[in-house]
């Protein structure tokens, strides 16, 4: 079976799992639908009764009277298949609208379960591009469906029935030309499929490159970019072309391959129903039934090609997150993980080693004991381990050997939500949601009061610039936090984890981003925030760490060193000496 086979059948069984949960709509949709066929197909007997009457009979009162009975039955007819159609549209758009609603939420969920790793690696644009088709497709789904199959399928058994029962070589011949048309249009749609899911591929990488490039537009333009960015856009749209022009192609033969069959079985029948006449085995209203049920069979087939078409190109688009949603998550809570419960917060890496998969060794046999409250710093060169340390003890990443232990807890077995509960995170570009200062402050404490996020900011030394704005706290900061400054951008940060108040705090270079006076007011408020609580920071800047419990001094993925500030400064040849010289000599004046 075909990737795309498979994935079309998860995708499929995602939406069937959707609609289920709504049972008597489904009920009253089939039902209703299969009904107001069924009313069409009977409708035109009557027109055969009509016109049979009509062309045999003088007229008379008698036959005035059948003609109009007829008329009212059909009238009722038509008035039960207008209120079955209300009943069902009315099903219809319920099922919609709750049913788009509902599948939005389990993809949500199905895409944020993945690791931060599997979103380091994908494109936003994207990414979202895939979600809005999946949600969109099954809507679409069900319109082919409802529209579509169930119609088909009813229409062409009741006629080929009743033209079988009229006329065994008619039902005989409108039967094997539907077997030959669907047939052939299984063939196409299936030699169409590859050809869409490359249109598809080509559209999403489309979809990703104007995402990046629009996300990183200054860059793009400060750094004459623009031309580069331009031709690697038109490249990538060149593939799209040709793969749209294959199937756009490929669409015109098969419609031209139905436009022939469907000529050649409305020539053919009629030539027929001529000879039937002639030999007087056919009525003026058979050949009215004829014709309507030509039409008829031609409205509800005629399209078809185009809707296998459009359900392959929907599944297409639809499956490219279905993979994303059967996807194995990297990194997931182990069967009967329990939360994470922390009352001092000592922190022990026991032999901790971790690679990329194919990768060269990130971190090689760390051990560090990190004692309740103490204040550590991780420093090093580039590419020495101290990011991948912190990504491991928030189990961004699963470690390839060894433990971290947590107040005696493998955090291995303990549930993510509660390890990420117990700390607080200072980055060193802390991105910000496009909401209020009030809503992205209290991001880390959703409960908290008014009062208690005012209190934060205060104490991050943000209150005043926030004041400053027309809205205050309720001022949006722009996607990213791009109106605001880095320095106050960090501080809204720092405020976020005073309100967090968790017992362990990870700073990585807080303060990187503020300038020498917004540094000298935060340094208190960093001074309160780290009281009673175990530390670990990140930094580059020396002089921000010289007030440490302890320094740990990476280098290749192992500690070389570990001391206070004033014993490593003073180890002849060691790395930290090393670094802080450059820097005094460099930039500390």
């Amino acid at each position: 079976m075909s990737d795309f086979s498979k994935l079309s059948r998860y995708t499929l069984a995602i939406y069937w799992r959707q609609a289920a949960k709504y049972p008597w709509r489904v009920v009253v949709i089939v039902i209703s639908q299969i009904a107001v066929t069924i009313i069409g197909v009977i409708i035109p007997l009557y027109f055969k009764r009509f016109f049979d009457i009509l062309g045999t009979q003088p007229p008379a009162s008698e036959i005035v009277t059948a003609l109009l009975g007829i008329i009212w039955i059909m009238l009722v007819w038509q008035a039960g298949r207008w209120a079955l159609n209300i009943g069902f549209k009315i099903a219809l758009n319920k099922l919609y609208v709750d049913g788009a609603v509902e599948l939005s939420q389990a993809v949500f969920t199905g895409v944020h379960r993945h690791s931060f790793d599997f979103f380091n690696n994908t494109f936003v644009g994207s990414l979202v591009k895939r979600v809005m088709f999946f949600i969109g497709t099954f809507e679409r789904v069900v319109q082919t469906i409802v529209f579509d199959f169930i119609p088909i399928t009813i229409n062409s058994l009741l006629i080929i029935v009743i033209l079988w029962r009229q006329q065994a070589t008619l039902g005989a011949g409108i039967l094997i030309w539907l077997i030959v048309f669907l047939i052939i249009n299984v063939i196409f749609s299936r030699a169409k499929a590859p050809i869409d899911a490359r249109r598809s591929e080509a559209g999403s990488r489309i979809s990703a490159r104007l995402a990046d490039t629009i996300t990183n537009h200054a860059t793009v333009k400060l750094f004459n970019g623009f031309e580069r960015e331009r031709e690697a856009t038109y490249r990538v749209g060149d593939e799209h072309r040709r793969w749209k022009w294959k199937s756009r192609m490929l669409q015109l033969a098969f419609d031209t391959t139905q436009g022939a069959l469907a000529v050649g079985l409305e020539i053919g029948i009629l030539v027929f129903a001529v000879q039937l006449w002639r030999a007087g085995a056919l009525s003026i209203g058979g050949f009215f039934l004829i014709h309507a049920y030509l039409v008829s069979i031609f409205n509800h087939v005629w399209g078809f090609g185009n809707v296998i078409r459009d359900l392959y190109e929907n599944l297409i688009e639809a499956n490219e997150l279905t993979a994303i949603l059967r996807q194995p998550v990297d990194v997931r809570d182990r069967r009967g993980a329990k939360p994470l419960r922390v009352q001092s917060g000592g922190i022990d890496f026991q032999h901790v080693s971790f690679r990329y998969p194919q990768g060269k060794p990130i971190v090689a046999d760390l051990s560090l004991h990190i004692k309740p409250r103490e204040r550590v710093a991780l420093i090093g060169p580039s590419g020495a381990g101290k990011s991948t340390v912190v990504k491991l003890l928030l189990r961004m990443y699963d470690v390839t050997r060894g433990k971290i232990i947590i107040d005696r807890q493998n955090i291995a077995t303990v549930t993510r939500d509660s390890l990420w509960s117990q700390i607080s995170i200072v980055p060193q570009e802390p991105v910000l949601f496009h909401r209020s200062l009030l809503e992205n402050i209290r991001y880390g404490r959703p409960e908290a009061t008014d009062a208690e996020v005012i209190a934060a900011a205060q104490a991050a030394r943000c209150h005043d610039f926030i004041s400053g704005f027309v809205d205050g706290y309720n001022t949006f900061v722009g996607e990213r936090g791009v109106k605001l400054s880095g320095g106050e951008r960090q501080r809204v940060a720092i405020a976020r984890a005073i309100l967090r108040n968790a017992p362990i705090l990870i700073m990585d270079e807080a303060t990187s981003s503020l300038d020498s006076e917004s540094e000298l007011l935060i340094q208190e408020a960093l001074a309160e925030l780290m009281k009673q609580k175990t530390v670990i920071v990140i930094a580059h800047r020396l002089s921000t760490i010289r007030k440490m419990d302890r320094i740990v001094v990476l280098d290749g993925g192992r500690i070389v060193e570990i001391g206070n500030h004033q014993a490593l400064t003073t180890t002849a040849g060691g790395l930290y000496q090393k670094l802080w010289q450059l820097q005094v000599g460099g930039f500390i004046q």
